[in-house]
């Protein structure tokens, strides 16, 4: 009875402590993305997180582990953006699809939930390896993602393609964003729209 009590302790706390760290992270990856790497202080996420600021060391070891896993969690949640844009339009649309949302004034306006490679593209060369790590998985996930979605899906040209739609849409949104003319913002969105649809049909 006693080792059942401290085993129901135990994973209670486990369990409380796994649910903090995930507000950690979830803080974090919105915190990275609207105020860069270098904006990112740990006391401001664990305030955020609803944390004090001494409970940070019981999740990580630093500041740039925390970094990593926010970034992590920032392309996971971009990736499956992405994914279920896909999956929600017919094979035939499906680029299409994911190109619109991509390419929407709301992405253009969600800098805290979008995606990373716009937000913190300029700033990755700089983050520790496990940072850039991360967002280089995401780029090739995105790359997959787009070439599956081609008609000649395998064949080296429609990797090509993947590759130069990828980079025409995440600068197209970091540009979009960068301007302060709302009308040459829209303009970027809608000029990248009509020259990438072509490819996905």
């Amino acid at each position: 009875m006693i080792n059942i009590m401290r085993n129901g302790k135990l994973n209670a706390r486990s369990a409380a402590k796994d649910a903090s760290h995930r507000r950690i992270v979830s803080a974090a990856a919105r915190a990275i993305r609207r105020s860069g790497y270098d904006g990112t202080g740990v006391a401001d996420i664990m305030k955020e997180a609803g944390l004090t600021h001494g409970a940070f060391y019981a999740h990580f070891p630093s500041r740039e582990a925390m970094l990593a896993e926010a970034a992590d969690r920032a392309c996971a949640e971009s990736a499956a953006a992405a994914a279920q844009a896909v999956a929600s339009a017919p094979p035939e649309r499906a680029l299409e699809a994911m190109l619109r949302v991509y390419l929407s004034r709301e992405h253009l306006e969600q800098v805290e939930t979008g995606c990373p490679l716009v937000a913190l593209g300029s700033e990755t060369p700089r983050q520790a390896p496990e940072v850039r790590r991360a967002t280089t998985q995401h780029i090739k996930t995105m790359v997959d993602l787009v070439a599956r979605q081609l008609p000649d899906w395998g064949q080296p040209g429609a990797h090509e393609r993947a590759l130069v739609t990828v980079a025409a849409m995440a600068g197209t949104l970091l540009l979009a964003r960068a301007v302060d003319e709302p009308v040459l913002s829209d303009r970027l969105r809608e000029a990248a729209l009509k020259r990438l649809m072509p490819v996905v049909t």
